[in-house]
């Protein structure tokens, strides 16, 4: 279940022919593509969405390709939906996904141009695809082969909210009976934040500010191991620095993961920053005043070695991401 593996992707992209014009092509750890646009650049996402709470899948489902569009210093201008479900789907599910999807777009001020909806036989349950167009100067761009060694890393946002507000949400009764009924009730208000937008445009404002990554599917392991590969270098974070709140180390002992799962647990709205040692100031001082929670967990380093500090001891990061998020949210915990 998810994405293919690297080399398989490699693989299945080895086919696409090389066009001057696109200068981010389809490739692993980018989220997004670059073409040209006159004297500017154009950034174009596509994701999908299904198996998230119906009454929150159109504004995620806008908000997934958007993110990825901001992330690369673009605000997110122009989309288009895909709504698709089984052949017994109510007309009226549609206008219900379709409103949400309309009011998350206007939030965002962005203007859905086209789309498409029908019912198949081989589909069990809905799927959305949005894809999300945004402009940029060429001199904004960020892409995730931009960060520079020595930079300093910062995580943006908890690590596993994701994953802890979808359970919430999903599996109310086994929340309240791990996290309680207070908690419970209020990890389901924080589904915003799975988005990464507005962080992401506030940080693509500050100069020094190299490199933005989303930490989806595989969480930070997979985003950070997709960092250091694509901008070449490698890294040293602090185990104790990782901003990992109390209900994810719940849920990680009642099911008995390693550290290893839990920080490759799916973390939507949760970004890693590769940030310029001059601007580290503005960069934390941008985030406090706009009431963002952001921590330094490490360092990019030359060598390319890849290493988490834990208790005094240096160990390999994980180098593939096993993510228990379909695992949690299907029940079968």
């Amino acid at each position: 279940m998810g994405k293919l593996g690297t080399e398989d992707l490699k693989k299945l992209l080895s086919c696409i022919r090389k066009d001057s014009r696109v200068l981010v092509p389809p490739m692993p750890g980018f989220d997004s593509g670059v073409h040209l646009l006159g004297d500017k650049y154009l950034v174009v996402s596509t994701d999908p969405c299904l198996g998230v709470p119906e009454d929150w899948f159109g504004w995620l489902l806008v908000h997934y390709a958007a993110s990825d569009v901001a992330l690369f210093g673009a605000k997110p201008e122009f989309g288009t939906i895909n709504l698709l479900g089984p052949v017994s789907t109510p007309p009226q599910v549609f206008e219900k996904l379709m409103k949400q999807s309309c009011q998350a777009a206007d939030d965002l001020d962005m203007a859905i141009v086209t789309g498409h909806t029908g019912m198949y036989q081989g589909l069990s349950t809905l799927v959305g695809v949005c894809t999300a167009y945004g402009i940029v100067d060429r001199e904004k761009l960020k892409t995730p082969g931009n960060a520079e060694s020595g930079d300093c890393l910062y995580c943006v946002k908890p690590i596993g909210m994701e994953t802890v507000v979808n359970f919430a949400l999903t599996h109310k009764g086994l929340a309240e009976e791990l996290f309680g009924i207070q908690k419970t009730q209020q990890l389901s208000t924080l589904i915003r934040l799975q988005s990464c937008v507005r962080e992401a445009l506030l940080l693509a404002d500050v100069n020094g500010v190299h490199a933005m990554h989303d930490a989806t599917e595989g969480g930070i392991v997979a985003a950070l191991n997709e960092l250091a590969t694509a901008s070449n270098v490698g890294f040293k974070i602090h185990v104790k620095k990782l901003p990992i709140p109390e209900q994810v180390r719940i849920l990680q002992r009642y099911l008995s993961l390693s550290d290893e799962q839990t920080l490759s647990m799916s973390s939507t709205g949760t970004i890693l920053v590769a940030v310029s040692p001059k601007s580290r100031r503005e960069v934390e001082a941008t985030l406090r005043n706009n009431g963002i929670e952001a921590h330094l967990m490490g360092t990019l380093i030359s060598d390319k070695k890849r290493i988490m500090e834990s208790n005094g001891k240096e160990i390999p990061f994980p180098a593939e991401a096993d993510d228990p998020y379909a695992r949690i949210l299907s029940g079968k915990v």
